[in-house]
């Protein structure tokens, strides 16, 4: 191309005439054709240049320029991409609650009306952690803090009006102050993934293994239930949020705040979509092995199996679980086996509309009541033009058990010459609970909500409780 630009110059100065003869304008052209040349030679050396990475001082002036701003970006991009990498795959989540809830003197153990606010913070934090081979590792973490031991009602058999309600304890020797408030390590626990693929890629396995070990919740992989598990959105009192035989009777044996030490071991099969299925095994230690100051033997047992299932093609799930404790504190202050066994459902019936039950059984134990209905249902506001509002209500049945019948007016646990209880237990205790959850925006809710409960603690003598309340909720 040079070559060729440079003969078509000269040519046309040889063919003007009245150029042929002006020295000056063919000195012109021959300048011009010399200065491509020089560019094209330039060009060329830069290209050569900038094609190796390394700065070198015969580069061009350009090229030496061009490769250190370069260098430069690379090293202000470097130390991002890396934080990048490190936290691709880590999962944040938060939310704070705050509840206030009021009583009658006739519910609380006072005597008094009494008013009651707390507030609880949880922070989760789950990470990826590698690979072995086409198993996969996970870590999860859990903190929570908060303030408020919430309304101290008189005897109930359900445990508590406000589930959400979280103040350190002490000891003794050391009580904690009220006005402290402390975060504790609620879960931290490990996953293996293990697909079970027979030779084809893991992408495509069907089955699956997971094992996880660590301090854990037992609730959040055993008696889970779309409708009434998460007493910081839906229901709070504690009937509602777990099986009650396994979280308010006690039988679960964790610690003051509701985690221990454990494994889990669960075959997961997703083959019938929309038909899939699982079984859990679990092994917790219980009673002073769930806070680390005992032994920490596996004495809490539990097995379920659980099946998703359609209706109208609306998503379901049914599973049943039985357990059992060899550390079980029962009413009396003896330390037995306790057993017994659970279902738990839930199931959309309308798009808008779930429905959930609870049933347990005791089969072992001196326990306080030894069966426990709950039923219920969450219908969101699609109707009334607040999709994003839900409205929930709830009914609960625990029956006196025939131990505690025949004991309940003598029994005295703690060797103080003075009944425990004083009463004559008898029936059941029955429950309900209503809530309105205000969507305000995606992050912000507020629920309304009214609890009642007769008979409590199987006490025909006792007035009904009635508990009001309002929960705020600020999540990410």
């Amino acid at each position: 191309m040079r070559r060729t630009l440079i003969a078509a110059l000269l040519a046309a100065g040889f063919a003007a005439p009245a150029l042929a003869a002006d020295d000056a304008v063919l000195a012109e052209l021959k300048r011009l054709a010399t200065r491509i040349e020089a560019l094209e030679r330039q060009n060329k050396d830069l290209e050569k240049a900038l094609a190796s990475e390394r700065i070198s001082e015969k580069d061009p002036e350009l090229a030496t320029r061009v490769k250190v701003v370069e260098t430069q970006l690379d090293a202000i991009k470097g130390p991002a991409a890396k934080l990048t990498e490190a936290l691709d795959g880590i999962a944040v989540e938060g939310s704070i609650v705050a509840v206030g809830q009021n009583a009658g003197a006739r519910g609380t153990a006072s005597g008094f009306g009494e008013s009651r606010t707390n507030y609880r913070g949880d922070l989760t934090v789950s990470m990826p952690l590698g690979s072995m081979g086409d198993n996969e590792g996970s870590f999860f973490t859990h903190l929570r803090f908060g303030q408020g031991s919430g309304l101290s009602l008189r005897p109930t058999y359900t445990s508590a009006a406000n589930t959400t309600a979280f103040q350190v304890a002490g000891t003794t020797a050391a009580p904690t102050p009220a006005d402290d408030s402390f975060a504790i390590l609620a879960q931290a626990w490990y996953q293996l993934k293990m697909p079970l693929n027979y030779g084809a890629r893991k992408e495509d396995a069907r089955d699956h293994v997971y094992l996880t070990v660590g301090k854990i919740d037992p609730f959040v992989f055993f008696d889970q239930n779309a409708a009434a598990d998460d007493e910081s959105a839906k229901f709070m009192n504690n009937a509602f949020v777990h099986n009650p035989l396994l979280d308010s009777g006690g039988d679960i044996g964790a610690d003051a705040y509701g985690f221990q030490p454990g494994a889990i071991l669960k075959y997961e099969n997703s083959h019938e979509k929309g038909g899939e299925w699982a079984l859990s095994l679990g092994a917790f230690s219980s009673d002073t092995g769930a806070n680390f100051s005992g032994s920490n033997r596996a004495s809490f047992v539990i097995g379920q199996a659980e099946m998703n299932t359609r209706f109208a093609f609306l998503p379901g799930t049914v599973r049943a679980y039985a357990w059992s404790n060899s550390r079980a504190q029962n009413y009396d202050g003896m330390q037995r086996r306790n057993t017994g066994w659970g279902a738990s459902i839930d199931q959309k019936v309308l798009e808008d509309l779930t429905l959930f039950g609870r049933y347990g059984r005791h089969t072992a134990g001196t326990v306080r009541f030894d069966r426990a209905l709950t039923l219920g249902g969450e219908l969101e506001g699609t109707a009334w033009g607040r999709s994003a509002d839900s409205i929930g209500l709830a009914f609960g049945r625990l029956r006196t058990s025939n131990d505690f019948r025949n004991d309940s007016l003598t029994v005295d646990a703690d060797g103080d010459a003075v009944a425990d209880f004083g009463y004559q237990a008898d029936g059941s205790e029955k429950q309900a609970e209503l809530y309105y959850r205000f969507k305000l925006n995606s992050h912000v809710e507020l629920s309304p909500n009214f609890q009642w409960l007769r008979n409590p603690g199987g006490d025909g003598t006792a007035e009904t409780v009635k508990v009001v309340g309002v929960r705020a909720k600020l999540g990410f």
